[in-house]
């Protein structure tokens, strides 16, 4: 139902790969999200959560670095232990706190300068505008769906993102004490389609209607992917995912396992992917002057 629809999707959705280092973690951590391109000059659409772990790397990466350096001056130190927790303390580090994140646009352009942010002040969707690049990466563009309106319940449209990412393409450089993209090892991630059907949709007096929910869960990794139809009409974008509480509990429940008498206790949830409308997609482009195309 889906098969022409995925490989035109396909053309101009990325993923972002994200390195993340922690203070007390002695192994790297991946993970991705997903933009889409919405025309052919550089600019893309994804979740607001996504574009503000993009922007607020720099001041984790410059807060360790900081760190960094005056621990050097610390090494040598007869007190060093004792100094070093004085700094732990002065820059607020736990084993569990995130020191360092590093992203890699993958197959979006050739090179950039930086970003253009434009974040919606209230919902989870955000436009990035890729700087000063040379070659587009990707082919085509969303075309969304010109009258939002005819997307009702009941019918059956997909999301394409990057979850469960594979990339292996990273290192920790223990002499720079650093976290760094290297040439070698895997580069990319599968894409991974996921259909649903729209059960709700979502709304609230501030915005109207401003979000489709679905009957399947949108994947971690996915978030900013879009939603679209058999056609590959862009109908929204996923942002997050709700849980339910089905109220079919098992407490202690006797099955048989392996010819075994086990006890087993279930709560079980219904997990529902919510989209941004497209819609509101639209209207957030057209306040901030993003070309776009529809069908």
């Amino acid at each position: 139902m889906f098969v022409d629809a995925i490989e035109s999707i396909s053309q101009f959705t990325r993923p972002i790969h994200t390195i993340m280092r922690t203070y007390g973690g002695k192994q790297l951590i991946p993970g991705a999200s997903t933009i889409f391109f919405v025309n052919d000059k550089g600019y893309a659409v994804t979740c607001k959560h996504v574009a503000e772990l993009i922007a607020n790397s720099d001041n984790i990466n410059n807060h360790f670095n900081n760190f960094r350096s005056e621990r050097n001056l610390i090494l040598s130190n007869p007190k060093y232990k004792q100094l070093i927790k004085g700094l732990e303390l002065k820059y607020k580090l736990q084993p569990d706190s995130i020191i360092q994140i590093k992203h890699n646009f993958v197959e979006s352009v050739d090179k950039m300068s930086g970003f253009t942010w434009h974040v919606h002040p209230t919902l989870d969707l955000a436009i990035l505008k890729f700087n000063d690049f040379e070659k587009l990466h990707y082919t085509g563009y969303a075309k969304f769906k010109k009258n939002g309106d005819e997307i009702k319940q009941g019918k059956f449209l997909c999301r394409l993102g990057f979850p469960f990412p594979e990339f292996s393409n990273f290192t920790f450089n223990s002499t720079t004490d650093d976290i760094e993209w290297t040439a070698t090892g895997v580069s990319v991630s599968p894409r991974f389609p996921l259909e649903g059907m729209v059960t709700r949709f979502l709304g609230d007096q501030q915005h109207g209607l401003y979000g489709i929910e679905m009957s399947t869960p949108g994947l971690r990794g996915q978030s900013g992917g879009p939603l679209f139809d058999e056609r590959g009409i862009v109908a929204g974008m996923q942002f997050s995912t709700k849980h339910l509480h089905l109220g079919f509990d098992l407490e202690d429940k006797e099955i048989l396992i392996n010819n075994n008498i086990k006890k087993v206790t279930d709560y079980s949830f219904i997990h529902l992917g919510q989209c941004i409308h497209v819609n509101a997609i639209k209207a957030f482009l057209t306040e901030n002057n993003v070309e776009f195309h529809e069908e």
